[in-house]
Formats: C-alpha cells, structure tokens, sequence
C-alpha cells in the first residue's frame, strides 16, 4: 500500500510538472509553413525578454524558409541600439518534427505549438539552462492582421505554459518592416 502511494504520489509530481512544458506539434509540415510571417502577439515569462524595442527576444519574424536538410532559417528584424539589423537564425531538426535546436542567445530550443499554416502559427523559445529558465512565445500570422480566435487560443496556450506578460502588436507595428 505504502509503494502504491509513493507511486501515485510521484506520478501526480511529475504530471504537473509536464504542464508547463510546451507540447510540439508532432506531425509539423516544414514546407508548409514556408513564406512571409507577422509577429502578431509576444508574450514571456521574463518581461525583461520582450520590455524594450532591443530586448533580446523581441523579435519581428519576417520569413521562414525550410532547408533542404529538414532544418528552419529564420528570418528576423531587431532592433541594436538606434538601427534595425536583419539576423538569420537556423533552427536545426530534432527527432520530433515540432522542435528544433537553435543557438541564439545560448542553446535554445524552439517548440512549435500549432499552426493551420495558411492563417497562423504558434511558437515559443525555451531557454532551459539553470538558474535563469525562461520562455518566449510569438503568434505570428500570414497577414497582420488579429484574428481573435487565433488570439484566443493562443492565450489558452499562454495559460497552459504559465506565462502572463502579453505585448499585443497593432496591424501598424506588426507590419513594420525597418531598413537594413
């Protein structure tokens, strides 16, 4: 009796600490989700990631090209210092179609949450090295343009990874596109 208690009593520890880590969409299409993107929504756990025009994962995507190795070139703007600069992230391939390795601001991993790949897609960055675990989500959207039930569940992803800090994009910054 003794060890079905220890077991359920373990089984419930690790369930719940399985909820906050972000589920891949496990059957992801890479080619699909291929073109031109917005960055709708942002949303942290850390809002030192997202508070400031160059904070380092306020990111503005603006395309994803798929390799021909399986692997994911990320096209982004950010701000550095007074000018906007392109960067070219690679997110290399896992095992799970929905994750991929990146070295951004250290190894990283980049989870993707969901997608419809002709409206929106749902991704979130993962920064699992101790002390500092942090998390960073982007809605982004083939148009710039908020679609409410898009906006809607990705709150309820947002919920379900536990993370509260929300910048909403309006269609006039979403579809910035700073000189580089």
């Amino acid at each position: 009796m003794k060890c079905l208690l220890l077991a359920l009593s373990v089984a419930l520890v690790c369930g719940t600490q399985d909820m906050g880590i972000p589920q891949p969409m496990e059957d992801l299409d890479i080619q699909k989700v291929a073109g031109t993107w917005y960055s709708v929504a942002m949303a942290a756990s850390d809002l030192s990631l997202l508070s400031t025009q160059s904070a380092p994962l306020r990111l503005y995507v603006q395309e994803l090209r798929p390799t021909a190795q399986g692997d994911l070139e990320i096209m982004v703007h950010r701000w550095e210092g007074e000018r906007c600069v392109e960067k070219k992230i690679l997110a290399k391939r896992t095992e799970c179609a929905g994750k991929f390795n990146i070295d951004y601001l250290e190894e990283d991993r980049l989870t993707v949450l969901d997608t419809d790949y002709k409206n929106f897609l749902f991704v979130c960055v993962e920064h699992a090295a101790a002390p500092a675990r942090s998390r960073a989500c982007q809605y982004l959207a083939r148009t710039p343009e908020v679609d409410q039930v898009a906006m809607e569940q990705f709150g309820q992803a947002l919920r379900l990874l536990s993370i509260h800090i929300h910048i909403i994009l309006t269609p006039a910054q979403a579809e910035e596109r700073c000189p580089v």
